[in-house]
């Protein structure tokens, strides 16, 4: 039943992952494109056009998928089940971690968990700059396979926002904006022209 299959997943999805959304992505990615819910590329959209609307990408994620896959209900079941585990989680150790807080043990696992949130996301920049700047499904054997596989608009959009950000110190809206119109340019109007 595709109900249960979405709440087991995205149940599994909220209770695995902490560390804030991009944590997230790797498991999501493993789980959400391993049914074959949607293709990697469609995940990658999803989480881009989650960024520029309220609340936490992994809602918005679970509620599209639920409702491609089982209409209102599957929405609802599905972003259920992905925020339910921290409302347990919270309700469980709030009092615990209070008594425990200055706890040595306890300040030690939370100073281990440190590193792994931080491979995590940096799995998920991964994940996302290899899907967005290389080729899918190119066979990467030598270096001149990977310059022509590589995707030249992304990779110019990419190399402009990120001397933007540093440069400026824009809003991360203002940001997305930006590449926003430089993507409408590079794929819209310029290919028109030339």
């Amino acid at each position: 039943m595709i109900f249960l299959e979405l709440f087991i997943t995205f149940f599994k999805i909220g209770l695995f992952t902490f560390g804030g959304g991009y944590a997230m992505i790797p498991l999501m990615q493993q789980e959400v494109v391993g049914n074959h819910w949607l293709t990697l590329t469609e995940l990658t959209n999803v989480i881009a056009i989650s960024q520029s609307t309220p609340g936490p990408f992994a809602v918005n994620v679970a509620t599209f998928v639920g409702m491609g896959m089982g209409g209102l209900l599957g929405a609802l079941v599905a972003a259920l089940a992905v925020v339910l585990p921290s409302f347990i989680i919270i309700l469980i150790i709030a009092k615990a971690f209070t008594n425990f807080q200055n706890n040595k043990w306890v300040q030690g696992a939370l100073f281990g968990m440190r590193p792994v949130v931080i491979g995590l996301i940096a799995s998920a920049v991964f994940l996302l700059m290899s899907n967005e700047l290389i080729v899918q499904g190119a066979e990467i054997t030598n270096l001149q396979v990977l310059m022509e596989s590589l995707k030249y608009k992304e990779i110019i959009i990419f190399a402009i926002c990120t001397v933007i950000y540093f440069k400026f110190k824009l809003h991360p809206i203002q940001l997305i904006l930006i590449s926003g119109g430089l993507g409408m340019l590079f794929f819209g109007v310029l290919p028109m022209i030339f």
